[in-house]
C-alpha cells in the first residue's frame, strides 16, 4: 500500500499527508522565504487625491490589509504594487494623467518616503539583492491595458519608470483586447480576443522585458497573447474556475497551456474567486443590496456582513488544484490584499502569510516547493522574460 501511494503522489493522484507543525517550525521556515506577492492595491489609497494626502503605509494602522509593519509581520520580501487605472478614466482621456499618479505613489509615497523599508526593484536579480539587505523590494505592474491609451510609447515610457507586468484588460474590454468582466455582463467578445494592434503590444513588451499578464482577459485573449508571447506570460492574480466558477479564474485547459510554456498563475485572495457560496453572496450583494460593483462602494465592514467569507482552506485547495494541473513550477500568490472586500479567514491581511505556510506544510508540501510558490517560479519567469529582451534587443541590434 506504501508503494502505491508513492507511486501516486509521483502521478498526483494520492492527495498530500497531514502532519503536525510545530510554531517554531513554521517561523524557522516561513522566514527563510522570499515571499514574493504580484498583486496588492494599497496604492489607490496612498495615491490621495483631491488635494487631501493619502494614507500613510509607514505611519497608519493597519485598518485595510497592507501596512509597513504588516508586510514585515508577514514576512513579504517583494510586493508589486498595483498601478491601477480604473475604466472611468477613459472619460476625459485622463488614462494616463492617472498611471503617471500611480508610478509616483509608489517610487514616492512608499519607496522615498521610507527607505529604510522599501527598494525600488526592477530585475528578478534587484529583488534578490534587497532582501538580502533586509528591506522590501517594492515593483509596478500596471492593471488595466487602457493605461498605454492605445499607444507603443506610452508602453515604452512606463518600462522606463520602472513597470515591469502589464494587465492587458482590467473589467473592461480596451481598443484592442476583451476582458472577462465584459464577456461576463454581456455574453459577448468584442474583438475575439486580441485585435492585430494588440499583439503588437504583446511582442513590444516581450521586446522591452516586461510581463504579458493574462488577468481578467476573456479567455480568448488568454490563449492570442500565449500564442503570441514569445517569453512565458503571468496570470498576476487568478485563481482556478474548476474549483470557483467565475470568469476570472483560469480553466484546466488555461492553466496547463500556461505552464507548459513556462508561466505562473498566481492565486487570488478575492472570497469571490476562491469560493463558490461566497461568489454566489457576492453576486447577490451586488445585484440587490449595496451600490456599485462587486461592493467597491461600502464598507469592508457592510460587506462581510452579507458575503461569507473563504477560508484559508480554500485558497490551499486552489494551489493544490493547480498544481495539480500545471506542476509545482507553475504556481505562485497574487493576493489582491486591498483590492477586493472580502478576504479568507485566516488570511485576513498581508500580516497572516505565516499561517499560509503552516497549512502547506501541514497538508504535506516541503519547503522547498512552497520555495517555489512563494516566489522562486515568479523569479524564474522574471528571467526568462529579462533574457528574452536581451535576446530581441540583440537580434535588433545584428540585423542593424
Amino acid at each position: 500500500m506504501r508503494i502505491l501511494c508513492v507511486l501516486a503522489v509521483l502521478a498526483l493522484v494520492c492527495p498530500a499527508q497531514t502532519r503536525s507543525v510545530t510554531d517554531a517550525e513554521v517561523q524557522r521556515i516561513h522566514r527563510s522565504m522570499l515571499l514574493i506577492d504580484t498583486h496588492n492595491d494599497i496604492t489607490s489609497r496612498t495615491v490621495g487625491g483631491y488635494g487631501m494626502d493619502g494614507y500613510d503605509i509607514g505611519k497608519n494602522k493597519n485598518d485595510g490589509h497592507t501596512n509597513a509593519a504588516a508586510l514585515r509581520e508577514g514576512g513579504v520580501g517583494a510586493q508589486f504594487f498595483a498601478v491601477y487605472v480604473s475604466s472611468s478614466y477613459l472619460t476625459g482621456n485622463h488614462s494616463a494623467n492617472r498611471t503617471l499618479q500611480m508610478i509616483d505613489t509608489v517610487r514616492h509615497d512608499i519607496v522615498e518616503r521610507y527607505p529604510n523599508d522599501f527598494t525600488l526593484a526592477t530585475t528578478a536579480d534587484d529583488i534578490e539583492r534587497i532582501h538580502k539587505q533586509g528591506k522590501i523590494a517594492a515593483l509596478m505592474g500596471i492593471e488595466g491595458g487602457h493605461a498605454i491609451e492605445d499607444s507603443l510609447r506610452l508602453l515604452r515610457d512606463y518600462y522606463d519608470l520602472g513597470i515591469r507586468y502589464m494587465t492587458l484588460t482590467h473589467t473592461n474590454t480596451n481598443g484592442w483586447a476583451d476582458s472577462s468582466g465584459d464577456v461576463d455582463k454581456a455574453g459577448v467578445e468584442h474583438h475575439n480576443g486580441l485585435t492585430p494592434f494588440g499583439k503588437q503590444v504583446v511582442r513590444e513588451m516581450n521586446r522591452l522585458g516586461m510581463m504579458v499578464d493574462i488577468s481578467h482577459t476573456a479567455d480568448k485573449t488568454f490563449w492570442d497573447a500565449l500564442q503570441a508571447s514569445t517569453a512565458p506570460i503571468i496570470a498576476s492574480h487568478s485563481s482556478c474556475r474548476a474549483l470557483c466558477n467565475v470568469p476570472r479564474n483560469m480553466t484546466d485547459e488555461m492553466i496547463a497551456a500556461l505552464a507548459k510554456k513556462g508561466g505562473v498563475m498566481q492565486i487570488n485572495f478575492n472570497c469571490g474567486f476562491l469560493s463558490e457560496k461566497s461568489a454566489a453572496a457576492a453576486k447577490n450583494v451586488q445585484e440587490s443590496t449595496l451600490p456599485g460593483a462587486q461592493g467597491e462602494d461600502a464598507t469592508i465592514a457592510e460587506y462581510r456582513k452579507k458575503v461569507p467569507p473563504a477560508t484559508l482552506a480554500d485558497v490551499v485547495a486552489h494551489i493544490d488544484h493547480a498544481v495539480k494541473i500545471g506542476g509545482i513550477d507553475a504556481v505562485g500568490i497574487g493576493s489582491d490584499f486591498d483590492g477586493v472586500s472580502c478576504t479568507p479567514t485566516g488570511l485576513e491581511d498581508v500580516s497572516k502569510f505565516p499561517n499560509l505556510t503552516r497549512a502547506l506544510l501541514e497538508k504535506g508540501y516541503s519547503a522547498e516547493d512552497i520555495r517555489k510558490i512563494y516566489g522562486g517560479n515568479t523569479l524564474r519567469v522574471m528571467r526568462a522574460v529579462e533574457a528574452e529582451a536581451k535576446r530581441e534587443q540583440s537580434a535588433t541590434t545584428a540585423s542593424n
